[in-house]
């Protein structure tokens, strides 16, 4: 008789992959940090067509530019993470018998 009563329990445990409350604050969480990163980027949710449509077209208008931009930054970190990274791997080599 118990085992009928649990499972219902259990099957909604399953479908949220956890226990409910849990779940829907993390969903909650999430949403409102993914709803941060889109904003950032200038999306608006009573317009998300025409605001994914503006965006792309936005990056569409910087053209190489972007490559450009990422390719400076990359240089930049790459002077800082290379060497280290280099650095790294010969104090981790194996030495020679």
């Amino acid at each position: 008789m118990a085992e009928e009563q649990a499972q219902p329990h259990q099957l909604v445990q399953r479908f949220f992959g956890g226990p409910p409350l849990a779940v829907i604050g993390r969903l909650i969480l999430l949403s409102i940090l993914v709803g941060v990163i889109l904003a950032a980027i200038g999306l608006d949710p009573w317009n998300i067509i025409e605001s994914v449509r503006a965006l792309i077209v936005h990056i569409w208008t910087m053209g190489f530019d972007v490559v450009r931009w990422l390719w400076r930054y990359f240089l930049l970190g790459a002077v800082i993470v290379v060497p280290i990274w280099l650095l790294v791997r010969l104090a981790k080599a194996p030495r020679g018998r």
